[in-house]
């Protein structure tokens, strides 16, 4: 009789592989055995020594990482040795706190200051608590925490993975990650989507694996089956034969298997990455997140070093389509250059166009930009604005982009409030881009950064699906084009959901887009559109995800 052990979890990254547990090292942790500081400026050197090694490793990290692991593995770096943690430091230690307990506590009262913010800021606090660990680690001279290095190949499991650790896997190596923490939007989720590493998160019991387990996982539907049997792992087996032949099978433009036309796009960050994107088999950009340029900086991005980048952007591109969105930024992205004090809830403040509106010289500033790498390459430039929510709104930003002479003004929607209006919205303008992560946090009121709340933030949700739906249909009845540019778009059976509901384009990872290609040849038009139907009148999200998977398969 088999021991076996099945349990559920968020899949992030499809891909169906088994393998023996490798958990991973715990954080060391505080020495309680610590001797009282005597000399606090002799412990000061000593832990900023320790940060400045903490610091240097993950740079050298950076430099073996791409896309957004290397964005990722630098910011934590410039973290690590900000100002006022280095200050706090000397503060605690100066009251005689122990080193390792100074560096703990030092911390913390950083994090804190950063979850208060919420948002983007907030998700810094598993990058801070990493860096954290890693000091301690090199202050009690134990290993650093993280995965053990791997000789054989194996499924990774832990509570989360900080960035410093999923950038830098062994493809070859890891079969797949499996964790109990995390959530759809988490670095762990996005990292190992771009890495082509199977993945479920949120996976309630993955504390009590225990190391050399064998470990199957679905990244699809989220199972994870802790010592299958033979029957188990020969399944699993042919599920992943079977999604690699049918991903080899197809190549070039989106398409249903009758012929309607889907642009399968990218979502980029960094002029780099662009580049990197650009020789894929991808349609274009459906993101280019500008935001990039502008954080931790003191003084904005000049006009002429924006407009350079956008130049590379398009010019890699050549006659193919680049969607741009204008700075997202605000409270919880905050800025040195644009700071409008503190809010109570960042998540609802003045981010997006929001911002942008109260610095309007920022915004004006980063459309001469575009506007000067639109008329040196007049390459396909369509460029939507962020956190729309009104008509007023979308009208200011259309007629910005006309005075400019820039074609194509478009809007992502984000809100209910844009979703239930699009029609309205879109009159004047030409395109919109469903933003399904935002989309999804303010549907169901659950913050995307909060991973217990994992399954809420899932654009399974049918609640979230009738919000698309209404989308795609303002749309329509505007006469503008409809695309999808969150994490949702690259998930090869919600995408197939979305089609039936209306989207022309689906932006993801350029990782994702082979399997969401695969799945649009594979069924009709007609297909897409019973499962659209389904989704929205299931009454649960497993029982959405369930109905829809029935008739993928059928």
């Amino acid at each position: 009789m088999s021991d076996s052990l099945t349990l559920h979890g968020i899949g992030v990254s499809v891909g169906s592989t088994y393998g023996p547990a490798v958990p991973v090292r715990p954080a060391p942790g505080v020495d309680e055995t610590e001797p009282a500081t005597t000399d606090p400026a002799a412990e000061g050197e000593r832990i900023h020594a320790a940060i400045s090694q903490v610091s240097d490793e993950l740079l050298r990290r950076a430099e073996s990482a791409s896309g957004e692991a290397k964005d990722v593995l630098e910011i934590t770096a410039q973290l690590a040795t900000d100002k006022g943690l280095t200050q706090s430091v000397d503060a605690l230690l100066a009251r005689g706190v122990v080193p390792t307990r100074t560096v703990h506590d030092a911390i913390e009262g950083y994090v804190a200051k950063l979850e208060i913010l919420g948002g983007y800021m907030a998700q810094r606090a598993t990058d801070l608590h990493d860096v954290r660990d890693r000091i301690i680690a090199v202050l009690r001279g134990l290993p650093a925490p993280g995965v053990p290095t791997m000789t054989e190949p194996g499924v990774i499991v832990a509570h989360d993975l900080a960035p410093a650790e999923t950038a830098v896997l062994k493809r070859e190596l890891v079969r797949g990650i499996v964790i109990s923490g995390g959530g759809p939007t988490s670095h762990t989720a996005i990292i190992a989507s771009g890495m082509g590493i199977p993945a479920v998160v949120q996976t309630r019991g993955a504390d009590d694996i225990v190391a050399g387990e064998l470990v199957a996982l679905d990244g699809g539907t989220g199972e994870v089956i802790v010592r299958p049997d033979a029957d188990v792992q020969a399944e699993f087996t042919a599920r992943q034969e079977r999604r690699l032949a049918a991903v080899a099978a197809y190549s070039g433009l989106g398409v249903t298997s009758d012929g309607h036309a889907v642009a399968l796009l990218a979502n980029v960050g960094t002029a780099d990455e662009a580049a990197r994107a650009a020789a894929d088999d991808v349609e274009g950009v459906g993101l280019f997140r500008t935001e990039f340029m502008f954080l931790d900086r003191q003084d904005p991005p000049s006009r002429e070093e924006q407009a350079k980048t956008y130049t590379e952007v398009l010019e890699a591109f050549g006659e193919r389509r680049v969607v741009i969105r204008t700075l997202d930024a605000g409270a919880d992205k905050p800025l040195a250059f644009a700071d409008l004090g503190a809010e109570e809830n960042p998540a609802l403040g003045r981010r997006g166009l929001r911002l942008s509106q109260a610095r309007e010289e920022l915004l004006d500033t980063q459309l001469d930009a575009l506007a000067d790498a639109y008329h040196a390459t007049k390459a396909d430039m369509r460029i939507m604005a962020p956190m729309v929510a009104t008509l007023d709104e979308a009208t200011w930003f259309a007629g910005k982009l006309r005075e400019r002479g820039l074609p194509s003004a478009g809007i992502m929607i984000e809100t209910p409030a844009s979703a239930i209006r699009a029609e309205h919205l879109l009159a004047d303008l030409d395109f919109a881009s469903i933003g399904t992560n935002d989309l999804t946090q303010y549907t169901m009121a659950a913050d995307r950064m909060q991973g217990e709340l994992g399954s809420l933030l899932s654009a399974w949700q049918p609640a979230v699906i009738a919000m698309m739906k209404a989308a795609c249909d303002g749309a329509k009845s505007a006469d503008a084009s409809i695309g999808v540019c969150g994490e949702a778009a690259g998930d090869p059976l919600l995408a197939l959901v979305l089609v039936g509901l209306g989207v022309s384009s689906l932006s993801m990872a350029p990782s994702r887009v082979p399997e969401v290609r695969a799945a649009l040849a594979t069924h009709s038009l007609a297909d897409c559109q019973a499962m659209a139907d389904a989704a929205l009148a299931a009454p649960s999200l497993k029982e959405a995800r369930d109905a829809v998977a029935e008739l993928a398969s059928s």
